[in-house]
């Protein structure tokens, strides 16, 4: 069984709904208090054993390799200000030997594009897929719950919640066997944002492990839903050939892609903050 060490951050995405914060800055960089959202994605990748962070970004993006990438200029600052105590914030221990790589998506495609973009440097590997925009606190984190349940049933999974019945046309939703039950659920059918006859209401979340066999699906999709490329669709067609499972991850999660779940994730994070 071969590791999963891989880990793919689709963040090409213009951030329309943060405008106009998000003109010149990332919406993946905005903060929740004093740190961006994506350190937190990746920080949650690193902690599960992920030792290659493989972004598909745009050219509208350079802040978020700049963060990763060393200040030379900033770290003299400090260190002559002696401010030696930030130096730990800004070049964390726990990146020091993590590969970075950047991928460009030249044109919003999707996400089943974003994620094809990665083949090249997957090839034949199980590997993990990770939104920022789902900012998801528990320990063990979501991506780790979803690596174990891969290693124990070794099939594809997808972290999935359940959502109120007004929501369901906002995820990817998920069907499955009957025979389900406990935490590790098969899938049956996954549908993107069913506007009507939903077949449940359990919700994908931002957090996959998949095989490299996703790629066969992705590479002859044609655009769907918003005319994209859909993750989604390539997953169900996955399923009529082998399977994939689902998995209720313990957690909280905030929708950091709209306004009033990244306002709640930094009420949640301060009110720890103040309680120390």
């Amino acid at each position: 069984m071969k590791k999963i060490t891989k880990a793919v951050f689709p963040v090409a995405g213009l951030g329309t709904r943060f405008l106009p914060a998000t003109k010149a800055i990332p919406k993946e960089m905005l903060p929740i208090i004093d740190k961006p959202l994506i350190e937190y994605a990746v920080e949650e990748a690193v902690n599960a054993g992920i030792t290659e962070v493989i972004f598909i970004t745009s050219h509208t993006k350079r802040a978020i390799e700049d963060h990763f990438d060393q200040n030379f200029e900033l770290e003299e600052k400090l260190m002559n200000s002696g401010k030696k105590d930030f130096l730990n914030k800004i070049n964390r221990d726990i990146f020091q030997n993590i590969k970075f790589t950047y991928v460009r998506q030249k044109s919003q495609n999707g996400l089943g594009d974003a994620i094809l973009h990665s083949e090249h440097l997957i090839q034949d590997e199980p590997f993990a897929i990770i939104l920022a925009d789902d900012l998801i606190l528990n320990s063990p984190s979501c991506i780790k719950q979803l690596i174990s349940a891969y290693e124990q049933n070794q099939s594809s999974i997808i972290g999935l919640n359940e959502v109120p019945k007004n929501e369901i046309e906002k995820y990817g939703i998920v069907s499955v066997q009957e025979s389900s039950s406990g935490k590790t659920l098969l899938l049956k059918d996954i549908i993107e944002k069913p506007k009507t006859n939903a077949p449940s209401n359990l919700a994908v979340v931002g957090r996959y492990v998949l095989s490299n066999k996703i790629f066969e699906y992705l590479r002859n999709l044609e655009p769907s839903v918003g005319g994209e490329v859909q993750l989604t669709d390539a997953i169900k067609l996955m399923l009529k050939n082998e399977k994939v499972m689902g998995y209720l991850y313990e957690g909280i999660k905030f929708d950091c892609g709209s306004r009033h779940g990244y306002v709640n994730a930094i009420r949640h994070l301060a009110e720890e903050i103040f309680e120390e």
